[in-house]
Protein backbone atom coordinates (compact mmCIF):
# COMPACT_ATOMS: atom_id res chain seq x y z
CA UNK A 1 0.00 0.00 0.00
CA UNK A 2 3.27 2.62 0.87
CA UNK A 3 4.23 1.98 -2.47
CA UNK A 4 1.20 2.50 -4.25
CA UNK A 5 0.65 5.67 -2.24
CA UNK A 6 4.02 6.89 -3.59
CA UNK A 7 3.63 6.19 -6.94
CA UNK A 8 0.09 8.22 -6.79
CA UNK A 9 1.80 10.89 -5.36
CA UNK A 10 4.21 11.07 -7.73
CA UNK A 11 1.60 11.32 -10.54
CA UNK A 12 -0.72 14.00 -8.27
CA UNK A 13 2.45 15.96 -7.84
CA UNK A 14 3.35 15.71 -11.35
CA UNK A 15 0.11 16.59 -12.91
CA UNK A 16 -0.76 19.55 -10.00
CA UNK A 17 2.62 21.26 -11.88
CA UNK A 18 1.09 20.73 -14.98
CA UNK A 19 -1.91 22.18 -14.26
CA UNK A 20 -0.13 25.67 -12.62
CA UNK A 21 2.02 26.16 -15.58
CA UNK A 22 0.52 30.03 -16.96
CA UNK A 23 0.93 28.57 -20.56
CA UNK A 24 -1.53 26.02 -20.13
CA UNK A 25 -5.49 26.98 -20.94
CA UNK A 26 -8.06 26.45 -18.32
CA UNK A 27 -10.31 23.70 -18.96
CA UNK A 28 -13.63 23.10 -18.06
CA UNK A 29 -14.15 26.92 -16.50
CA UNK A 30 -18.54 26.28 -16.78
CA UNK A 31 -17.98 22.75 -14.83
CA UNK A 32 -17.87 23.92 -11.62
CA UNK A 33 -21.13 26.25 -12.12
CA UNK A 34 -23.32 23.11 -12.97
CA UNK A 35 -25.79 22.50 -9.73
CA UNK A 36 -25.76 18.73 -10.29
CA UNK A 37 -22.54 16.36 -11.39
CA UNK A 38 -22.13 12.81 -11.66
CA UNK A 39 -19.02 10.42 -12.20
CA UNK A 40 -17.60 7.19 -11.42
CA UNK A 41 -14.69 6.06 -9.56
CA UNK A 42 -12.39 2.73 -9.40
CA UNK A 43 -9.69 2.50 -6.49
CA UNK A 44 -7.52 -0.09 -4.26
CA UNK A 45 -8.20 -0.86 -0.25
CA UNK A 46 -6.36 -1.62 2.39
CA UNK A 47 -8.98 -2.92 5.43
CA UNK A 48 -7.91 -3.54 9.11
CA UNK A 49 -9.42 -4.39 12.19
CA UNK A 50 -8.89 -2.46 15.44
CA UNK A 51 -9.35 -5.17 17.97
CA UNK A 52 -9.71 -4.02 22.17
CA UNK A 53 -8.90 -6.72 24.38
CA UNK A 54 -11.39 -7.88 27.24
CA UNK A 55 -8.31 -9.04 29.62
CA UNK A 56 -4.63 -8.24 30.01
CA UNK A 57 -2.69 -10.67 27.41
CA UNK A 58 0.82 -10.86 26.13
CA UNK A 59 0.28 -12.68 22.91
CA UNK A 60 -2.66 -10.98 20.16
CA UNK A 61 -4.43 -12.03 17.28
CA UNK A 62 -2.53 -11.29 14.43
CA UNK A 63 -4.16 -9.09 11.84
CA UNK A 64 -3.02 -9.13 8.22
CA UNK A 65 -4.52 -6.76 5.92
CA UNK A 66 -5.01 -7.46 2.14
CA UNK A 67 -5.23 -5.37 -0.64
CA UNK A 68 -8.83 -5.02 -2.04
CA UNK A 69 -10.36 -3.66 -4.93
CA UNK A 70 -13.30 -0.58 -4.72
CA UNK A 71 -15.37 0.59 -7.48
CA UNK A 72 -18.17 2.72 -7.56
CA UNK A 73 -20.59 5.93 -8.85
CA UNK A 74 -20.95 9.75 -7.26
CA UNK A 75 -23.29 11.86 -7.52
CA UNK A 76 -22.31 15.59 -6.61
CA UNK A 77 -24.44 18.56 -5.39
CA UNK A 78 -23.40 21.90 -5.30
CA UNK A 79 -24.30 24.04 -2.62
CA UNK A 80 -22.38 26.82 -2.58
CA UNK A 81 -18.85 28.02 -4.42
CA UNK A 82 -16.72 25.90 -2.00
CA UNK A 83 -19.07 23.59 -0.66
CA UNK A 84 -20.38 20.42 -2.02
CA UNK A 85 -22.61 17.28 -0.57
CA UNK A 86 -21.75 14.06 -2.41
CA UNK A 87 -22.98 10.46 -2.49
CA UNK A 88 -21.11 7.71 -3.55
CA UNK A 89 -22.45 4.26 -3.56
CA UNK A 90 -20.42 1.29 -4.89
CA UNK A 91 -18.44 -1.82 -3.56
CA UNK A 92 -15.22 -3.03 -2.55
CA UNK A 93 -13.21 -6.13 -1.74
CA UNK A 94 -11.28 -7.04 1.26
CA UNK A 95 -9.51 -9.06 3.28
CA UNK A 96 -7.72 -9.77 6.27
CA UNK A 97 -5.71 -12.88 7.52
CA UNK A 98 -6.34 -13.32 11.20
CA UNK A 99 -4.41 -15.58 13.00
CA UNK A 100 -5.28 -16.79 16.51
CA UNK A 101 -2.21 -16.96 19.16
CA UNK A 102 -1.81 -20.70 20.46
CA UNK A 103 -1.29 -19.53 23.71
CA UNK A 104 -5.06 -18.67 24.43
CA UNK A 105 -7.05 -21.64 26.34
CA UNK A 106 -9.69 -20.59 23.92
CA UNK A 107 -7.69 -21.70 20.74
CA UNK A 108 -8.91 -25.69 20.98
CA UNK A 109 -6.86 -26.78 17.74
CA UNK A 110 -3.59 -24.95 17.41
CA UNK A 111 -3.48 -26.12 13.59
CA UNK A 112 -6.63 -24.46 13.20
CA UNK A 113 -5.62 -21.14 13.92
CA UNK A 114 -5.45 -18.90 10.58
CA UNK A 115 -9.15 -17.36 9.43
CA UNK A 116 -8.65 -15.82 5.78
CA UNK A 117 -11.79 -12.66 5.98
CA UNK A 118 -12.68 -12.21 2.48
CA UNK A 119 -15.25 -9.77 2.41
CA UNK A 120 -17.55 -8.30 -0.52
CA UNK A 121 -19.20 -4.71 1.03
CA UNK A 122 -22.15 -2.99 -0.73
CA UNK A 123 -21.24 1.31 1.08
CA UNK A 124 -22.84 4.24 0.66
CA UNK A 125 -20.77 7.29 1.81
CA UNK A 126 -22.55 10.71 2.34
CA UNK A 127 -20.15 13.40 2.57
CA UNK A 128 -19.49 17.23 2.98
CA UNK A 129 -16.33 18.29 0.22
CA UNK A 130 -14.87 21.45 1.16
CA UNK A 131 -12.64 23.10 -1.91
CA UNK A 132 -10.36 25.92 -2.07
CA UNK A 133 -10.57 28.23 -5.15
CA UNK A 134 -9.11 27.41 -8.57
CA UNK A 135 -5.93 27.35 -8.84
CA UNK A 136 -6.09 27.45 -12.98
CA UNK A 137 -6.45 24.34 -13.30
CA UNK A 138 -6.03 22.64 -10.19
CA UNK A 139 -8.53 22.90 -7.04
CA UNK A 140 -7.72 20.79 -3.50
CA UNK A 141 -10.40 19.56 -1.23
CA UNK A 142 -11.48 17.86 1.99
CA UNK A 143 -14.52 15.76 2.82
CA UNK A 144 -15.85 14.08 5.88
CA UNK A 145 -19.26 12.27 6.45
CA UNK A 146 -20.42 8.95 6.94
CA UNK A 147 -20.90 5.62 5.29
CA UNK A 148 -23.50 2.55 5.68
CA UNK A 149 -21.74 -0.55 4.22
CA UNK A 150 -23.59 -4.07 3.60
CA UNK A 151 -21.59 -7.04 4.11
CA UNK A 152 -22.28 -9.50 1.80
CA UNK A 153 -20.12 -12.33 3.04
CA UNK A 154 -20.14 -11.63 6.84
CA UNK A 155 -22.05 -15.33 8.19
CA UNK A 156 -23.54 -13.21 11.12
CA UNK A 157 -26.47 -15.82 10.56
CA UNK A 158 -24.11 -18.97 10.27
CA UNK A 159 -24.24 -21.73 13.07
CA UNK A 160 -20.72 -22.69 12.47
CA UNK A 161 -18.68 -20.77 14.22
CA UNK A 162 -14.69 -20.84 14.88
CA UNK A 163 -15.03 -24.36 16.25
CA UNK A 164 -15.40 -25.45 12.32
CA UNK A 165 -13.08 -22.50 10.91
CA UNK A 166 -15.98 -20.35 9.75
CA UNK A 167 -15.29 -16.56 11.40
CA UNK A 168 -18.08 -14.34 11.46
CA UNK A 169 -19.33 -10.71 11.84
CA UNK A 170 -21.76 -8.83 11.45
CA UNK A 171 -23.89 -7.65 8.54
CA UNK A 172 -23.73 -3.62 8.92
CA UNK A 173 -21.18 -1.46 9.04
CA UNK A 174 -21.92 2.57 9.86
CA UNK A 175 -18.26 4.26 10.19
CA UNK A 176 -16.82 8.16 10.06
CA UNK A 177 -15.02 9.28 6.87
CA UNK A 178 -12.48 11.54 6.26
CA UNK A 179 -10.09 12.25 3.43
CA UNK A 180 -8.41 15.08 1.39
CA UNK A 181 -7.91 14.94 -2.95
CA UNK A 182 -7.30 17.22 -5.56
CA UNK A 183 -9.16 17.74 -8.58
CA UNK A 184 -7.20 18.11 -11.83
CA UNK A 185 -8.74 19.87 -14.58
CA UNK A 186 -7.65 17.92 -17.81
CA UNK A 187 -8.37 18.84 -21.44
CA UNK A 188 -11.03 15.92 -22.06
CA UNK A 189 -11.83 15.54 -18.16
CA UNK A 190 -11.35 16.13 -14.94
CA UNK A 191 -9.47 13.61 -12.69
CA UNK A 192 -9.45 13.43 -9.26
CA UNK A 193 -6.93 11.58 -7.32
CA UNK A 194 -8.18 11.38 -3.55
CA UNK A 195 -7.12 9.39 -0.50
CA UNK A 196 -10.22 8.27 2.68
CA UNK A 197 -9.95 6.99 6.00
CA UNK A 198 -12.40 4.87 7.01
CA UNK A 199 -13.28 4.11 10.65
CA UNK A 200 -16.47 1.72 11.81
CA UNK A 201 -18.31 2.93 14.62
CA UNK A 202 -19.31 -0.49 16.36
CA UNK A 203 -18.08 -3.69 17.46
CA UNK A 204 -18.06 -6.05 14.60
CA UNK A 205 -17.61 -9.78 15.71
CA UNK A 206 -20.00 -12.33 16.42
CA UNK A 207 -18.43 -13.68 19.50
CA UNK A 208 -18.15 -17.27 20.22
CA UNK A 209 -15.86 -19.58 22.51
CA UNK A 210 -12.69 -18.76 20.45
CA UNK A 211 -13.13 -14.68 21.56
CA UNK A 212 -13.72 -14.79 24.43
CA UNK A 213 -10.33 -12.78 25.18
CA UNK A 214 -12.23 -9.58 22.41
CA UNK A 215 -13.96 -7.10 23.59
CA UNK A 216 -14.17 -5.59 20.27
CA UNK A 217 -12.82 -5.79 16.57
CA UNK A 218 -13.83 -2.43 14.29
CA UNK A 219 -12.75 -2.09 11.00
CA UNK A 220 -10.38 0.73 9.91
CA UNK A 221 -9.08 1.16 6.75
CA UNK A 222 -7.93 3.31 3.75
CA UNK A 223 -9.33 3.90 0.24
CA UNK A 224 -7.35 5.57 -2.79
CA UNK A 225 -9.63 6.54 -5.29
CA UNK A 226 -9.49 8.01 -8.65
CA UNK A 227 -12.66 9.85 -9.88
CA UNK A 228 -13.60 10.24 -13.61
CA UNK A 229 -15.60 12.86 -14.51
Amino acid sequence: MRKCLLIVSLITLTATSWGQRSNTPEYHKKDDDYLLRFGYYLGINQMNFKAEYSRYTLDQMEIKPQLGFNVGLFADLRILDNINLRIEPGMFTSQRNLTFPESWPEVRNPDNRLRDVKSTYIRVPLVLKFSTDRIHNVRPFVVGGVSTSFNLSSNEKSREDNDSGQFRSRTNMNAFEVGLGVELYLPFFRLTPSIRGIFSMQDEIIPDDWTVAIQSLKTQGVFLNFIFQ
